[in-house]
């Protein structure tokens, strides 16, 4: 489908989905987006549903400021995936030892790593720019009291929540590696705090909703979460590149005979900040829950936890200010899903899928969020498919 328009205060709504299956609150969320005197343009993606301040699932571009609601409080979180030249058949008929051997490999949920871990551990991995990021973080973490070992100790780690590593097949029977994750703990703080910040800032005591308070350019405290701002985004970078070198080890060591080689690996955010320009303007592009998608660029876009994920490249649709879904989206809440499913819902809808079946991740059932198939095709003029994988093995936090 094409894009619906919807009228805003001060631009149009675009819409990549039916408005009419949007719930009313992530539609009065848009319509208060619409508001924002900063506002230059809204772009709104098929998986989009309710968030903070802003829904997740928007992109949202501005001129001379921006939103850290519209953020998110995962700054910097996004997707890898690599093609490994592993095939269906190289697979035991069972996953179970693999998927302890990630778990052992990649601390999931508020685990920490006991030996920090860092690209000189393994070959290949640039080292170009890791002492200057770890120099740079006295000047971020001052304001939050974030101990370094702590951020170093979740350098390489998985989270929990929605996050997750995967292995998939694609339809031509080729092995993937996939991974979902953030800036861990330090980026949500950080968020958290410059937040708190704009809220308390004269200017926007008139908005319509609290949690839309802005950064306003050439201001001391814009210049303050820019900074913390980029260094989380370069984190989750980090932070994904790592755990992507420990699970190519898993692999190497697990397929000894094989001999499994990498192709190079597709990475995007998707809460994040980027500086762009449109129409002559040069603006700040908020995507929360949406990958950039400029002609010719790679993007990954999961579904659930057993309905697979896409690879997919970038149209370069300038209505949608160059971006694409980040995923299936939730169509219910965490709350809504433990109240409906059961765990004999969750091995009936992950059948096939070596992964946690339990009642701790009821809340990431896949009938808790939209179809994937339905999103991809919302989107056609935003993307093209590359592949189609189906998880094979899932570790969640």
């Amino acid at each position: 489908m094409s894009y619906v328009e919807m009228p805003g205060a001060k631009v149009p709504i675009r819409m990549w989905t039916d408005p009419a299956t949007v719930e009313d609150v992530a539609l009065r969320q848009l319509q208060n987006v619409a508001t924002l005197p900063w506002i230059k343009g809204l772009a709104v993606m098929p998986d989009v549903h309710y968030g903070k301040g802003a829904t997740v699932g928007s992109v949202i571009a501005m001129r001379g400021a921006v939103c850290p609601a519209a953020v998110g409080v995962d700054i910097g979180c996004g997707m890898s995936a690599v093609k490994t030249s592993l095939t269906a058949n190289d697979l035991p008929g069972d996953l179970s030892r693999l998927r302890s051997k990630i778990e052992q490999a990649v601390p999931v949920g508020r685990g920490m790593h006991d030996d920090p871990v860092e690209p000189g551990d393994f070959h290949g991995l640039a080292t170009a720019g890791w002492e200057d990021f770890w120099g740079r973080f006295e000047g971020v973490a001052e304001a939050v009291h974030f101990r370094r070992s702590r951020a170093i100790g979740q350098m390489g780690t998985l989270g929990s929540g929605n996050h997750f590593v995967e292995v998939c097949v694609s339809e031509d029977g080729s092995v993937w590696l996939m991974l979902h994750s953030g800036s861990r703990n330090i980026g949500k703080e950080l968020a958290e705090h410059h937040i708190g910040v704009a809220q308390k800032l004269p200017h926007n005591q008139g908005l319509v909703d609290r949690d839309l308070a802005v950064f306003v350019a050439d201001t001391p405290q814009m210049a303050a979460y820019r900074n913390d701002l980029f260094w989380a985004q370069e984190y989750a970078k980090y932070n994904r590149t790592l755990m992507m070198a420990l699970l190519k080890d898993v692999i190497r060591k697990e397929f000894k005979k094989a001999k499994p080689t990498f192709e190079p690996e597709i990475s995007c955010h998707h809460n994040y900040v980027a500086e762009e320009r449109y129409d002559g303007m040069d603006l700040l592009v908020t995507r929360k829950g949406a990958i950039r998608a400029g002609s010719g660029e790679y993007g990954i876009i999961p579904g659930s936890m057993g309905t697979g994920s896409y690879i997919v490249k970038g149209l370069g649709n300038e209505l949608a200010f160059n971006s694409a879904s980040h995923g299936a989206g939730r169509r219910m809440s965490r709350n809504a899903a433990k109240r409906r499913f059961s765990t004999k819902d969750l091995e009936e809808q992950t059948r096939g899928v070596e992964c946690r079946k339990d009642s701790g991740v009821v809340d990431e059932i896949p009938g808790a969020y939209k179809s994937i198939e339905q999103v991809i095709d919302q989107q056609r003029d935003l993307v093209q498919v590359v592949a189609k994988l189906k998880q094979v093995v899932c570790v969640k936090g």
